[in-house]
């Protein structure tokens, strides 16, 4: 299949540079998967959709302050580092700039240049950049990354965030992620009451947000596409939750791209509506021709052209239907990507 089908034109002032300040008060384009019909309306109407024997799935991952900002030692030259995911102890795959100059065995050093607090050893090089870094350091490593490292936003946004924690959700609990699952940024904790108070039930995934999140398809063909693994966990108490849903006739919807691999990679490997607690590495691919076998509905934001995010939610409700929605979101000025606007997919 080709790359092309999943292009579109988008105007660059409709890719959101900043986050709403009130969370709910972003604007929500539903898509009807069957009849492809289209509706314009608020975030806070998304509990409009619920219904009492729904599941509402979130992904808890937290960003780290993964984007470091040191020197190479010896020559002094800057270094910039986006940490990935922990491969074990203190090694890190990463993704480093300049890439060229960092090749194996290169020393990069953070903080005070009399006394760094932080040094990185190249240990292995692979391409695009992406480096196995070994930390050395006295202390506990979060201590010092949350010191000296700062959240790593999508390399569009150009000026950092006063404030932390509009780059994470209100349910973030688990650290490892490089990237946050946006769709959650739309939630508050009222109006989270809001829908359990309605008789929905939240349970909670864990998918560390990693390399696939920056890196675009660049073949012609989709199926040459590699997508880069990443570590999910899913409880005891996600997997009963789930199994009593899928037995009582209710949907599961998914907050995020990052939940549909989450639950779709666990769907694969078990049987619905006997699900147990897991963990492990998925790098699976969805786009049109995918069967989903758990989730039923998601809440997703807008995502950019010829992206895997894209093809993801068209095998949803299929590529004509999602790029004639876009058309609409477009014509409309809706918001794209990591700050943006919401869509509902039902």
């Amino acid at each position: 299949m080709n790359v092309n089908l999943y292009h579109f034109d988008l105007p660059e002032h409709l890719i959101a540079q900043t986050p709403l300040k009130n969370r709910t008060k972003s604007r929500l384009l539903t898509l009807d998967k069957n009849t492809g019909h289209v509706k314009h309306q608020q975030f806070e109407d998304f509990i409009e959709y619920l219904q009492p024997n729904d599941t509402l799935v979130l992904n808890n991952t937290k960003v780290i302050p993964a984007r470091l900002f040191g020197t190479k030692k010896h020559t002094g030259a800057k270094a910039e580092v986006l940490l990935l995911k922990n491969v074990s102890d203190d090694r890190w795959e990463a993704l480093v700039k300049p890439a060229k100059r960092l090749k194996k065995g290169s020393m990069i050093e953070f903080g005070p240049s009399d006394q760094p607090l932080l040094t990185a050893e190249v240990v292995e090089e692979s391409e695009m950049g992406q480096r196995v870094l070994k930390f050395t350091y006295d202390g506990i490593f979060p201590e010092i990354l949350d010191q000296l490292g700062h959240m790593p936003l999508p390399p569009y946004i150009k000026e950092q965030l006063e404030d932390k924690e509009r780059y994470q959700t209100v349910f973030a609990k688990e650290e490892g992620s490089a990237a946050a699952p946006t769709a959650g940024l739309h939630f508050t904790e009222s109006y989270l009451k809001q829908i359990r108070d309605k008789g929905v039930t939240i349970t909670y995934v864990t998918l560390h947000v990693g390399l696939g999140t920056f890196r675009p398809v660049s073949v012609e063909d989709i199926n040459d596409h590699k997508m880069h693994s990443e570590y999910y966990e899913m409880t005891e108490e996600c997997a009963t939750t789930l199994n009593e849903t899928v037995k009582s006739g209710g949907r599961v919807i998914a907050v995020g791209t990052t939940v549909v691999r989450t639950l779709e990679t666990i769907a694969n490997e078990q049987k619905i509506g006997e699900l147990t607690a897991c963990s492990g590495w998925t790098d699976i691919f969805i786009y049109p021709g995918y069967e989903l076998k758990l989730v039923n509905a998601l809440l997703t934001n807008f995502h950019l052209p010829k992206s895997t995010l894209l093809m993801l939610i068209s095998a949803f409700a299929g590529r004509e239907k999602v790029l004639n929605a876009y058309e609409e979101a477009i014509q409309n000025e809706y918001r794209f990507f990591s700050f943006g606007d919401a869509m509902f997919i039902y």
